[in-house]
């Protein structure tokens, strides 16, 4: 198995602040990759059968030697694109891009001026994205936009595809808003999983708009799942309908800083499956354990309504990224049109709430665990001897959590799953996590699902309805 795409955020200096940001750009990662460790990075994408680079940031124009790499990306014959906010994004850049050997680009633009002036946290930023949509076109670099939906910008959808076929747009990509990093700190941003039904029907007009005025118009992979427009919206896969997370199996993350995950999206503390300057990359692709995580995931690993889905062979719990950002673990996704669909044919809804706030943005790019991990991030070659190291402990060990939505007596830590038999050293968070579950210091998540007219608890991935103060397992 080989990656399609890798994602590659070249720097994570950006010259905006967006409040959807879920890696909280702004200034640079510590010890981000040299030119020569780049350089390096892109012969050994070419040799892995990596199609498409895609670089993201940040902003990859911050970066000095932002050329050199996709010059170097284009002659080992791969795609190279990039995707931008636009803000300092001059003709002058665009035309030294092209020469380069950009292919395309996507500029971020979120609806009315007023909106994305809000969201990208800038006054001005609106028009500096549609400058640098012109300046693309102009140097000769097709270019598509790629837009948020959250609740400033779902409403104003129609317009913003009316105004980007003005501007030229090729396609057009749609992605919800996740709660993490500062979108975590603004929770009114997000919408809610009972918009969705709202939000889907007009994605479907917006779908056939779009095909009218010959804009690509695609559905990001936390956009879904089997609702009654899904083939319409995934017309471009041969399945015609959005299948599983990609993680790990049709992408490939990399971190400024060199370190290797499934997607570039999910959180570092808990997927990152080691970094290029301790391990090749063609050995953290195929024996990395969180880059194997959607390879190796059983329909059982799935839980609370995802456990029970129809679909749940084909859909394994949609978008990694959504759940693990939402519930602090994956499996079990409530931005769901079928979910939403299902729940509302017998009077039910559900809504998200902030039970406590997000980490800081060094709490979410480390954790006690992530340097153990990078030193030990690969799973035993067949037939080799398992070494007395804990790769990983479900998230970050030192915030044992329930997935509760209130602070109740259910409230439990979750069971730890270690991948190797610990010793020594090794085995101390894992019993310092133990030790809090016993004790009752047991926090809770910072988002979690509650239903509206049944009030339930996640509880170890299991439904507990509570009826009369008496609990009753849901089967």
């Amino acid at each position: 198995m080989r990656p399609f795409i890798a994602v590659w955020e070249l720097t994570l200096r950006c010259d905006l602040a967006c409040r959807h940001c879920g890696s909280r750009a702004g200034k640079p990662r510590d010890g981000e990759l040299s030119t020569h460790e780049c350089l390096t990075l892109v012969e050994d994408l070419a040799e892995l059968g990596v199609r498409e680079v895609a670089l993201i940031g940040g902003e990859v124009y911050l970066r000095e030697d932002w050329l050199d790499i996709i010059r170097a990306i284009a002659e080992r014959g791969m795609q190279p694109t990039m995707v931008t906010g636009g803000r300092a994004l001059t003709l002058e850049r665009a035309h030294a891009a092209r020469a380069a050997g950009l292919a395309s680009a996507s500029v971020s633009i979120d609806g009315s001026e007023r909106g994305h002036d809000r969201l990208r946290a800038l006054d001005g930023s609106h028009r500096a994205a549609l400058e640098a949509l012109a300046n693309f076109r102009a140097a000769g670099v097709p270019v598509g936009v790629n837009t948020q939906i959250n609740r400033l910008t779902w409403k104003e959808l129609g317009a913003t595809l009316e105004r980007i076929a003005a501007a030229g747009a090729r396609s057009w990509q749609l992605t919800f808003t996740v709660p993490m990093g500062r979108a975590a700190d603004d929770p009114d941003l997000l919408l809610q999983p009972h918009d969705l039904l709202e939000v889907f029907p007009l994605l479907a007009e917006l779908k056939t708009r779009a095909t009218e005025l010959g804009i690509d118009l695609v559905g990001g992979n936390n956009v879904g799942y089997f609702g009654p427009y899904e083939r319409l919206l995934r017309d471009g896969t041969e399945a015609g309908y959005a299948g599983s997370c990609g993680a790990g199996i049709l992408t490939l993350g990399i971190e400024a800083d060199g370190t290797i995950k499934g997607c570039p999206s999910l959180a570092t503390r808990a997927w990152s499956g080691g970094t290029i300057r301790h391990a090749p990359l063609r050995a953290i692709w195929e024996r990395a354990r969180p880059l194997r995580h959607m390879r190796d995931r059983a329909v059982s690993e799935l839980w609370g309504f995802c456990a029970t889905c129809y679909y749940a062979d084909a859909c394994r719990g949609g978008c990694t990224w959504m759940s693990d950002s939402l519930l602090g673990r994956a499996g079990n996704n409530p931005y769901c049109h079928h979910r939403a669909l299902e729940l509302a044919r017998v009077g039910k809804r559900e809504r998200v709430e902030r039970v406590e706030a997000a980490p800081s943005a060094a709490a979410e790019r480390e954790s006690p665990a992530a340097s153990e991990s990078r030193r030990a991030p690969l799973r035993p070659a067949r037939g080799a001897p398992r070494r007395g190291r804990v790769h990983s402990i479900d998230g970050n060990v030192d915030a044992r959590r329930c997935v509760c939505a209130r602070r109740c007596s259910d409230g439990v830590a979750r069971s730890a799953r270690l991948w190797a038999r610990p010793r020594g050293r090794a085995l101390a968070p894992f019993r310092r996590a133990r030790a809090a579950a016993r004790h009752g210091s047991v926090r809770h998540c910072g988002l979690a699902v509650i239903e509206t007219f049944r009030p339930f608890h996640h509880r170890c991935g299991e439904l507990l309805r509570h009826r009369n103060g008496e609990r009753e397992e849901a089967r």
